[in-house]
């Protein structure tokens, strides 16, 4: 122990070793030792050394402290220490401490030192599945800076970590289980651990996420108060920023597991928001920034527009703009509450009309928007929030017609009230203030309120300023070029071009308002053909856009400037070459690629604020078309003309067509429904059909057991004789009689009738089997369960001749009764006659109930008859109305094919001239390839 007392600091006799050679001999002893004890002083002390001599513990001690972490488990403290020396010799965080007043290369080194070492351990990948194992020990002194010497690892070499820890088994879920930690210190460096894991790995996001992350991290945030809580809940939503970030799967898994809900408390403040902490603006920052992850517009338009509906069916939207209207709140986060409800409306009809009904708590209420807009015209106010405001208006009228025209309807002379202050007035007021970055800002707005929006480009037009007393109003259009044309600050002409440019593209009504004033055309070719410096070249860019557009939208219907005059005026006075290089000058400044990459307007400083994202869109559409235009000559502007107008007269012939199609197509639809209809009638018959045959089941059953008993009766009186007839009174025996010639009549009657309608069934069968379609096959169906009910019918007509025959034999026995027998007595002849007339009477009743069976079953069979000629009529219509459309359809696909032809033959004239002719496929590959540059 004596030894160890030396290397503590107790004093011993002669020159003190150096720091390199303790380390050496402390070495040794962890090495050598094969007590325990001595082992752990050993590593303690190395562990009081680290920090001072860090080079060479990390040098000669590494491999002894990993087999101490291998071979001493059972231990703790000695785990505890050398866990603690290799985090001190890996770890960079001290050193960043110790190092604040040295020099960078100093700083250079030192981190080098920390990379080199992670180098060194993680060579082994077991090195980290056994740290991974030692943090599933619950013992403090190990689980803790086991932590912490994992998030050094990581913080120094995370992607090989990170890649390591993927292919572990379970190695992600031992590092979930540090947030279930009743301890607070293993919990929260847990947290940090967790985001430098995830730090651009989307593979352990998606396992983080699974593993329940986002139900643990919002319940730790809101164990610790929201956004009132401290530096837990900033490490809670900065990993789950991580998490979330550009990550779709997660979103997704996000808003499915009804999360998105459990932020809308975050959110709600009071009345007095004076005196915010600063941890409190850090957490509600980063809150905000949550939100717009899930919206963005980089994410997929689907998911995003999901994320919008739930954020307002759940009143978080609601409360967003609650904070956007409270006094108080701190600039920095009424900028990014701006932004945030900026992206949740954007797009989204119903979040745009809820936020278009949001007012201010002013006396009288105004509408947000219109406060919004006084912010962003007004000088005095921040940088940063002006272009949050703008941005915000902008992503209101994304994609919002109805928008666009409630504010330029404020414009409009019908519209305006001078009690009240409107967004158009406003916008108006900044385009045409002294403050050029208002300039800029109105006149972006404004160009936004006419975007892809024909008819409010038009409506715009009539909006009529006032520039001075005693002086006639004039246009807002020509109030644009009159400003541009005093010469301003740069800026605001690049906003006023900008303005000029959206407003009369596709436009040519616009274009014809724009050329009518006659100083117009003249200043921008002026304009264009100067040599003027390099911030001129922007505005000479700009402007031969917008005479560029003048040309390929012009309609010719200002005889001084038709397209083959402008042309001429460029070729004369600036030159076609010249013209071109000067549209070149848009796309090649460098502040046009920064705006064209995302929609929110960033930019470091008032003078870089140039260009809008929605503009640098039509300048990439419109740049080749006018380059091609300019360059193209009279005869081919004729040409290409003439084309068109074929082109749309035969586009307008196949519209026509296709529109026949649709109605053929109903009418088609139509007929199947009445097949559909004929069907369930025929399935209804069959259910008729279904009960006769129950019924005349019955009728025979009840006709076997009459027959039964008239059977017995016989043979019980066959030894009385057939004396008993005697007493048979004439009269019914003639009544009888005329029974049976009446039986025979009808059944000769309804055999006839029978053979008529055989007779009809077969001329049925066989039209049956020549029709086609649907129809045909169900009235064959319907054909032959009226046969077998003729069958049946045709058997219950036998039974009751059988019936019939027996009465008859019946009738000739009485009359053959008083010459072949004795008289009987009168007692017993009395009995007998009695009986007999019962008997008949019985039979007579039964013979009365067969014929109403008859009877039924006839009517039956006349209902069956007249429905197989319904639906034999109903058969021929639709087979004649099918021919007929197979006719109609026929001729179309002839014209259709004669139209093609012509049309192809146009296409080829054209390739002929040295025209491009891009076919439909082209074009829907370059509009998919546009589609998904856009998406990037």
């Amino acid at each position: 122990m004596n030894f160890f007392r030396g290397v503590m600091g107790g004093q011993t006799a002669g020159p003190q070793p150096s720091g390199a050679e303790t380390i050496q001999k402390l070495c040794d002893r962890v090495a050598s030792s094969t007590l325990l004890e001595d082992r752990r002083d050993a590593v303690r002390a190395l562990k009081s050394l680290s920090k001072k001599y860090r080079m060479e513990v990390g040098t000669q001690a590494m491999d002894h402290l990993i087999n101490i972490l291998q071979t001493d488990r059972s231990d703790s403290e000695i785990l505890g220490y050398a866990l603690d020396t290799l985090y001190n010799v890996i770890s960079n965080d001290e050193e960043e401490e110790q190092d604040e007043s040295e020099d960078e290369n100093a700083q250079k080194q030192a981190d080098d030192l920390g990379t080199q070492f992670t180098e060194t351990f993680i060579q082994d990948p077991e090195h980290i599945t056994l740290l991974l194992t030692l943090l599933e020990e619950f013992d403090f002194h190990v689980r803790w800076p086991g932590v912490k010497l994992l998030t050094a690892l990581l913080k120094n070499q995370g992607v090989q970590v990170q890649g390591i820890i993927l292919v572990s088994p379970m190695g992600v879920s031992r590092l979930m289980d540090l947030l279930a930690d009743s301890r607070e210190v293993i919990r929260n460096d847990g947290l940090l651990l967790l985001q430098q894991l995830t730090k651009g790995n989307a593979a352990i996001q998606k396992i983080v996420a699974f593993e329940n992350a986002f139900e643990r991290l919002l319940d730790i945030i809101t164990e610790e108060g929201s956004s009132d809580g401290g530096i837990v809940v900033e490490d809670c939503l900065l990993l789950l920023l991580n998490l979330l970030k550009n990550n779709s799967s997660n979103q997704n898994f996000f808003k499915e597991g009804s999360y998105i809900q459990r932020m809308k408390p975050w959110f709600e403040v009071g009345d007095d928001n004076s005196g915010w902490s600063a941890q409190k603006v850090t957490n509600l920052h980063l809150m905000l920034q949550l939100v717009r992850v899930m919206v963005s517009p980089v994410n997929s338009p689907g998911a995003t527009a999901s994320c919008q509906k739930c954020m307002y069916q759940c009143g978080l939207l609601q409360q967003l703009c609650t904070i956007l209207m409270a006094t108080g709140v701190p600039a920095d986060i009424l900028t990014e509450t701006i932004n945030t409800v900026s992206e949740v409306i954007r797009g989204s009809q119903v979040n745009q009309d809820y936020f278009a009904s949001v007012n201010a708590p002013s006396n009288p209420p105004r509408p947000a928007i219109v406060v919004l807009l006084m912010s962003m015209v007004n000088e005095r106010q921040p940088f940063v929030l002006r272009c949050a405001v703008l941005y915000c208006f902008q992503c209101f009228l994304f994609k919002n017609q109805k928008g666009q025209g409630e504010i330029v309807a404020t414009l409009l002379p019908s519209t305006i009230d001078a009690n009240s202050i409107s967004a158009g007035q406003l916008l108006c007021g900044g385009l045409f203030s002294a403050d050029s970055l208002s300039n800029w800002c109105a006149a972006v707005a404004l160009a936004h309120t006419l975007q892809d929006n024909l008819t409010q480009k038009e409506q715009l037009l009539r909006v009529q300023l006032a520039t001075s007393l005693g002086k006639p109003p004039v246009s807002l259009l020509q109030q644009c070029t009159n400003i541009l044309s005093q010469g301003s600050k740069v800026q605001t002409r690049v906003g006023l071009l900008m303005l000029l440019c959206t407003w009369i593209s596709n436009c040519p009504i616009a274009v014809t308002h724009f050329l009518h004033n006659q100083e117009n055309v003249p200043f921008l070719t002026a304009q264009i053909s100067e040599n003027l410096g390099e911030d001129e070249r922007l505005v000479q860019g700009l402007c031969a856009l917008l005479l560029g557009i003048c040309i390929y939208y012009n309609d010719n219907s200002l005889e001084n400037y038709t397209k083959e005059k402008l042309k001429q005026l460029i070729e004369k006075r600036i030159g076609k070459e010249n013209f071109v290089e000067k549209l070149g000058f848009i796309t090649k400044h460098e502040l046009y690629s920064r705006a064209a990459l995302k929609p929110q307007p960033v930019f470091p400083s008032p003078e870089q604020m140039l260009f809008d994202h929605e503009f640098t869109r039509l300048v990439k559409e419109l740049e080749g078309l006018i380059t091609k235009a300019v360059h193209k000559s009279s005869e081919e502007e004729e040409k290409e003309e003439e084309v068109k107008k074929t082109l749309e007269q035969h586009d307008n012939i196949v519209t026509q067509y296709k529109e026949l199609i649709r109605e053929q197509d109903a009418q088609i639809q139509e007929l199947k429904e009445k097949v559909s209809s004929m069907t369930t009638q025929t399935e209804q018959l069959q259910a008729t059909v279904s009960q006769q045959q129950s019924q005349i089941q019955q009728h025979k059953d009840q006709y076997n057991i009459l027959k039964l008993k008239l059977g017995k009766e016989n043979q019980s009186q066959s030894s009385q004789g057939d004396t008993q007839v005697n007493g048979l009174q004439t009269e019914e025996l003639s009544q009888l009689r005329e029974e049976l010639e009446e039986l025979r009549r009808q059944q000769t009657l309804l055999q006839t009738q029978l053979s008529e309608k055989d007779a009809l069934i077969d001329s049925l069968k066989s039209a049956a089997k020549a029709a086609e379609g649907p129809a045909g096959s169900d009235n064959t169906e319907l054909l032959q369960e009226l046969e077998a009910l003729k069958n049946q019918v045709q058997t219950h007509l036998a039974e009751i001749g059988l019936l019939k025959a027996e009465r008859q034999e019946l009738l000739r026995r009485a009359e053959a009764g008083p010459s072949d027998t004795a008289p009987p007595s009168d007692g017993s002849s009395d009995a007998a006659k009695a009986e007999l007339e019962n008997r008949l009477a019985a039979q007579t009743a039964e013979m009365e109930q067969l014929k109403e069976s008859r009877s039924g079953l006839e009517q039956q069979l006349a209902a069956a008859t007249s429905t197989v000629a319904i639906l034999q009529t109903e058969k021929a219509k639709l087979q004649t109305e099918v021919q007929e459309s197979k006719k109609e359809q026929d001729d179309l696909l002839m014209l259709l094919a004669d139209q093609d032809q012509k049309i192809h033959s146009l296409k080829q004239r054209l390739k002929d001239l040295g025209e491009t002719v891009e076919d439909e496929d082209d074009l829907r590959d370059q509009t998919s390839d546009e589609d998904d540059e856009d998406e990037d």
